[in-house]
C-alpha cells in the first residue's frame, strides 16, 4: 500500500514498527549532554563549555569535523562508569524508538590506543547493557572493531584484546574507518571466526565494489556495513542477491559522508528491487543528526510503501543474531503492526 494513501498515518506506523538495529556505533551515539558531563568530570577543557555551544559544535559540517567530534567523544570515555553511562543512555534512546534488539559497534581500538584496558571497556558497557535490559526490555549485543586504515598490527592488537577479554555478549568482529584492502587481515578474521565470532566488516561505502568482493572472498563476511558501492557492479549485485548476504544500509550517513550527493540519489530502492537483503540503520546517529526512526522516514520519502518498510524491519530481524524463537516472535509482531496500520 502506498504510504501516501489517505488514512494511513505514516509517522504512527513507523513508530509502531518493532525494530532491530544492526549498524550503530556506540561512540557515535553519544549525546551532547553526556559529552559535556564527561568532559567536566575529567577536566577536558578543549571542548565548548556550555550545552548550547556543544550542540552547535556537534552539528555536522563535513567529514573532517565529524572525525573531530567522534574523537572528542572517544577521549571523554575513561573509566568503567563512563562506558556504562554511555551504553545505558544509547540503549534507552533506542528503546524509545521501539528498537527491541541492537548489535552495537564499539570502537575498541580507539580506547586501547589511549591506554584504556579492554576490560574497562567491556565491564562498563556490560553494566550499561544489563541496566538497560532490566529497565527497558531492549537487548544489546556488541561488535568490537578497529579502523581499517590503521593496518594489520592494529587489527591483531584489537582481536587479541577481544579474544582475551570479551564477554559472551560480543557476537562479532568488525572493521571500519577509511576502507583499505582486506588481504593483510584475512588471517585475523579467520582467527576470529575460528573463535566463534561473526565476520561483520564495513565495506563498499567509499571503497568501491572491490572492497565488498574482498569482504566476501577474504573475510567470509556474513553481513556487510553499507555495501552501496556494490550497485556499480551487476555481477556483484547478482551474487549478493543469490547469496542473500545482508547489507546494513544507512542513508543519512551516506549523505553526510559524501558517499551520495543527494538523499534522492540513494540506491536503497534499487537495492530492494534487485533482490538484495537490505537492513536499515542509523550508523552514528547523534553526529549525523538522525536516528533509526528518521531513517524509516527517509526510506518512505524515497518511495517505499508500508509493506516495503515492514520488509526492512523483518530483514533486520532475519539478519540479526537473535535466537530463532525470538526472531519468529518479532517477525510476527511486525506483520501484525503492518496489518493494523496498512491493511493486509
Amino acid at each position: 500500500m502506498d504510504l501516501t494513501t489517505p488514512g494511513l498515518d505514516t509517522e504512527a506506523f513507523i513508530r509502531a514498527l518493532p525494530k532491530v538495529e544492526l549498524h550503530v556505533h556506540l561512540e557515535g551515539s553519544m549525546r551532547p549532554e553526556l559529552l559535556l558531563r564527561l568532559a567536566r568530570k575529567h577536566g577536558v577543557s578543549t571542548l565548548p563549555g556550555t550545552l548550547e555551544e556543544v550542540r552547535d559544535w556537534y552539528a555536522f559540517r563535513d567529514f573532517p569535523h565529524f572525525v573531530d567530534v567522534y574523537l572528542a567523544s572517544v577521549h571523554t570515555l575513561v573509566d568503567e562508569e563512563d562506558f556504562a553511562l554511555l551504553a545505558a543512555d544509547v540503549a534507552a534512546r533506542l528503546a524509545e524508538q521501539n528498537v527491541r534488539y541492537a548489535e552495537v559497534h564499539v570502537s575498541l581500538y580507539g580506547h586501547l590506543m589511549r591506554g584504556v584496558p579492554a576490560r574497562t571497556v567491556f565491564d562498563g558497557i556490560e553494566h550499561g547493557r544489563r541496566e538497560a535490559e532490566r529497565e527497558h526490555g531492549i537487548r544489546l549485543r556488541w561488535i568490537p572493531d578497529y579502523p581499517s586504515d590503521y593496518g594489520p598490527e592494529v587489527a591483531e592488537q584489537t582481536l587479541d584484546a577481544v579474544l582475551a577479554e570479551a564477554p559472551d555478549s560480543v557476537v562479532g568482529f568488525g572493521v571500519g574507518g577509511i576502507e583499505a584492502p582486506f588481504a593483510p587481515v584475512a588471517h585475523l578474521f579467520a582467527r576470529a571466526r575460528e573463535a566463534g565470532l561473526h565476520s561483520l566488516p564495513h565495506a563498499g561505502e567509499h571503497g568501491g565494489p572491490e572492497r565488498v568482493r574482498e569482504a566476501l572472498d577474504l573475510l567470509a563476511a556474513e553481513r556487510i556495513g553499507h555495501g552501496i558501492d556494490a550497485m556499480r557492479d551487476p555481477e556483484l549485485v547478482a551474487r549478493l542477491a543469490a547469496e542473500q548476504v545482508p547489507l546494513d544500509v544507512s542513508p543519512t550517513s551516506n549523505l553526510r559522508t559524501g558517499a551520495i550527493t543527494a538523499i534522492g540519489d540513494h540506491p536503497l530502492p534499487r537495492m530492494i528491487e534487485a533482490g538484495l537483503l537490505v537492513t536499515l540503520n542509523s550508523d552514528d546517529p547523534t553526529m549525523f543528526g538522525t536516528d533509526l526512526t528518521n531513517e524509516y522516514r527517509t526510506a518512505a520519502g524515497l518511495g517505499l510503501d508500508a509493506a516495503a518498510l515492514a520488509a526492512l524491519a523483518r530483514n533486520g530481524v532475519a539478519a540479526s543474531y537473535l535466537e530463532e524463537p525470538a526472531k519468529r516472535a518479532l517477525a510476527e509482531e511486525i506483520d501484525t503492526v503492518l496489518a493494523e496500520h496498512a491493511g493486509s
